[in-house]
Parts: C-alpha cells; structure tokens; sequence
C-alpha cells in the first residue's frame, strides 16, 4: 500500500499519563479509516496532532509526500467535522458553506457554484438561506460536512460527528457520508467508540487501547479474526472464559475453565493463562457435540428478543460469560434455569494469551 498519510512514531504525555505510546498509522489515498476505541485511549489526540490543534512530544506526520508536522492548521489542507459541528450561528447556510472558501480568495462566482454543489450533495441545497439555528441536529451535521468538503482538502478528520444524533438518523448519516466520501474520493479519517458505526463505514479500523493500535484491519477481519482479547470484547459480543493452558502438543491447546475443558488452537507453555472467546453466531444451543466441537453445559439466564434473531445469556461467574444467537422463528424458549448444551467448531474457539497488566 502506498501511504498517502503516514503517521509515525506519535507520542504524547500530558503530565504522568502517556496518552499516544509510538503510534504508527499509514492511510492510503481515498481511504477511510476509524480509530475505535474507548475514552481515553487516545484516538482524539491522534487526530487533533494530524489536524495540527495539539503538537506531539515525539513523531512524523506526512501527508501527500509532505511533512506537516511544523505547519499550522490552515495550511494543512486538511478539513476537520467536530462533534459539535463548530458552525457559525450567525450565519445562512449558503454562507456557513462559503466562509471556508472566501478565506481562501475564491472568485465570487466559482464559491456561489460550489456551495451549491455541496449543498446538493449532502440533500440541503433548499435549505441554503435558512439561518443555522432554524436546523435539526442532522442538517446541522450535513451543512458542517458540506463546508469542510467544500475546499476540497486532501484529508478529511471526523471528530465523532454523529454522537449528538437520535439512532435512526445517525444510521442514515453513516450511510450517506460513507457514500459521499466514496463518490468524491476523500480520504478520511474518523473517531469513534461506537463499534457498529465502524463497522458500518471503514474501508479498515484501527483498535486502539492504552495509547497504541492494537489491531489494524477489515471489518470482516477485526470482527472475525481479532488479534487481541480486547478487541474481541470491544467489537462484538463474544462468548468468553479466562482459563489456564494445561497441555498443548501439535498447535492444539487444551485448557481447563469454569465452565470445563476446551481446546484451541496455539502453542502455549503449560500454566499460561488464556482467554477463549467465541462468537454467539458460532454457537449452536442443544444437541450432542458432534466431532470437531468445544461444548458447554449451562443454565439458562435471560433471553433477549431482537426481532429474527434471539440472544441467550447463560450463567457464569464473572469474568466469564456465555451468549448465543440463534434465529427467533420457531424456538422454543426454555425456562430460565434450564441447563442447556452449548456447543461450537474447533475453529470457531479463539484463544488469547493473557494481557499485560497496565
């Protein structure tokens, strides 16, 4: 991959806390990528250092071939949608469109032209004199887009633009500037801690914990193949238990829970601890294990209804705990306390050794 923005060695302190720990980070042209993570583990810090608002203690950040590091906000070529959209309440619409590009010396008839080019693609353009405060959070969040596209920066921050938003018109808008950004060719990079919302829009995401990326990749590959016992529990459900390795020949490791013994693949001393983790799609409920399979037997907790689809929790003591989804037609719900089989492929079952202590 050629990197069009290229982020190296990014450290930051603030007093005792290292919040960015020599992060590395390559974006290629027309990209979108999230940083997911939860709060405080850096991924905001990362993008005000790309977008110039914070300088980092140590680190390169290059974009298009050019080192940005030294320059100042505005002549980064970089545009930046924040969580509160940051929009001139004094301002039409139209007007908010155009500030960026009458900063910029741009003829009056080519910045007319291209606030109503903007506008139409984020569906506002009937909008364009209506002041700003008259706006719903959602035409906000589209007009905030429109003004930072319409300069046509090489490289677009989102600064978790949707969190303001009601469910129903957050999903809307990830889809649309997921469409937007793609028919423009806009390489993004956007912050988030909500997980589906990644998964939703990236091209790849990157899992950050305690200042670093701990896996950088597809949604497909983060959700199916995490690298980590973190991001297995940071995106998606899973069901999971912290168990100790006490044999292991071959790349199979057997490992002893409180749930009882599984096996998984890896090569682990005896003694290690591990967590095995499953996902609930993975895991069929009733039945004899058929050959191949790790097994469970569980009682019953609670059922979650979702439309085509059910969640079953099962008991466990903490840290440990065990759901499966299966499909909501035509099952019949045990009573809670219900021992029930819970049962999934060898290669379904993820083993991750124990992570460091902070």
């Amino acid at each position: 991959m050629v990197a069009f923005l290229d982020i190296g060695g990014a450290e930051k302190r603030f007093g005792a806390a290292a919040v960015l720990q020599g992060v590395d980070l390559s974006v290629a042209k027309g990209e979108f990528v999230s940083l997911l993570g939860p709060s405080g583990c850096g991924k905001t810090t990362l993008l005000r250092i790309v977008a110039g608002l914070l300088a980092p203690d140590r680190g390169t950040v290059v974009l298009d071939g050019a080192d940005i590091l030294r320059l100042p906000p505005h002549k980064r070529d970089v545009g930046v949608v924040f969580q509160n959209y940051a929009l001139f309440p004094h301002l039409s619409v139209a007007e908010n469109v155009a500030f960026g590009l009458r900063a910029h010396g741009r003829p009056a008839a080519e910045t007319d032209a291209t606030v109503a080019k903007f506008l139409d693609l984020v569906r506002m353009g009937e909008f364009a004199r209506r002041p700003v405060q008259m706006l719903s959070g959602g035409q906000q969040q589209r007009v905030a887009v429109a003004r930072a596209l319409a300069v046509g920066p090489k490289l677009m921050l989102f600064d978790e633009p949707f969190s303001a938003l009601d469910r129903k018109l957050r999903e809307t808008m990830q889809i649309e500037l997921r469409r937007l950004l793609r028919d423009l060719g806009t390489t993004a990079i956007f912050v988030t801690h909500d997980q589906d919302e990644a998964l939703v829009m990236s091209d790849r995401i990157a899992i950050m914990n305690r200042g670093a990326i701990e896996q950088l990749a597809a949604p497909a590959e983060i959700y199916e193949s995490p690298a980590t016992a973190f991001a297995l529990d940071f995106v998606g459900l899973s069901t999971r238990f912290e168990g100790k390795v006490v044999a292991c020949a071959g790349g199979t490791a057997e490992i002893e829970t409180a749930a009882g013994r599984l096996l998984g693949k890896g090569n682990y001393i005896p003694g290690a601890r591990v967590t095995v983790g499953v996902r609930p799609e993975r895991v069929r409920v009733g039945g004899a294990l058929e050959p191949g399979e790790n097994g469970v037997e569980l009682p019953l907790r609670d059922a979650v209804y979702l439309g085509s689809k059910l969640l079953l929790h099962f008991d466990l003591p903490e840290p440990d705990r065990a759901v499966a989804e299966i499909g909501a037609a035509g099952f019949v719900l045990p009573a809670a306390g219900t021992r029930a089989t819970l049962r999934w492929h060898f290669d379904d079952t993820l083993v991750f050794p124990e992570a460091p202590a902070p």
